[in-house]
């Protein structure tokens, strides 16, 4: 969904599940976020990796969700690394089945030196980075635009949604086609008329010519 959000925004990266490397020649140094959002870079560049270094700026955004094999490092070791060494924005973590978090989303945003929990609003979590909020629903994590009032819809709801718009295309054409053959036969049921009314006039005349 944010790749989709920023998707006309040819400075703005996102991705997810790639090898990060913040030290210089220390290949040991180095993490993969589950999402990251970075603002001033070009989406068009190809990268095996993301080192930070060569891009100018570490991510804006980062999103990890949590497991039970992740949950001390997505809360200790991954918070002290974005928040002091990496400078991350907004730090989101999401718990799908809610068993490692209370509550199961949360969100910082960077103040200072610290990270700040970000405050709910309507029970969702705002991202300055994307303008968007982020709300757990069910065991997924969604995206809603505040300015449209709406959710972002995930890939499954837009296949949905573009089959809807394929089948409603369809319908019109059918409907279309239908009422071309009704005004074609009405036509030709109006032209077998008006011959007929032809042939009545002209035998008629010849009636008439005869009785002359």
């Amino acid at each position: 969904m944010l790749v989709d959000w920023f998707a006309h925004d040819p400075m703005t990266y996102v991705w997810g599940n790639m090898m990060m490397y913040y030290v210089p020649g220390d290949k040991w140094k180095h993490l993969s976020p589950d999402v990251f959002v970075v603002r001033g870079v070009p989406k068009d560049k190809y990268r095996k990796y993301y080192l930070t270094w060569e891009e100018g700026k570490a991510p804006d955004l980062v999103v990890e969700i949590t497991s039970q094999s992740t949950r001390k490092e997505d809360l200790q070791k991954k918070m002290r690394l974005y928040r002091d060494v990496l400078k991350v924005s907004e730090y989101f973590l999401f718990d799908p089945e809610g068993e490692y978090l209370t509550p199961r989303l949360q969100g910082y945003r960077l103040k200072e030196t610290q990270y700040v929990a970000i405050e709910p609003v309507d029970g969702r979590l705002p991202s300055e980075v994307t303008s968007l909020h982020f709300e757990a629903d069910g065991t997924d994590l969604r995206l809603w635009d505040p300015a449209s009032g709406k959710r972002l819809l995930n890939r499954q709801e837009r296949a949905e949604t573009a089959e809807e718009r394929a089948e409603t295309a369809e319908e019109r054409a059918e409907t279309a086609e239908e009422r071309a053959e009704t005004a074609e036969a009405e036509r030709q049921k109006t032209e077998a008329e008006n011959a007929e009314l032809r042939r009545e006039i002209e035998a008629l005349r010849r009636q008439r010519e005869g009785s002359a």
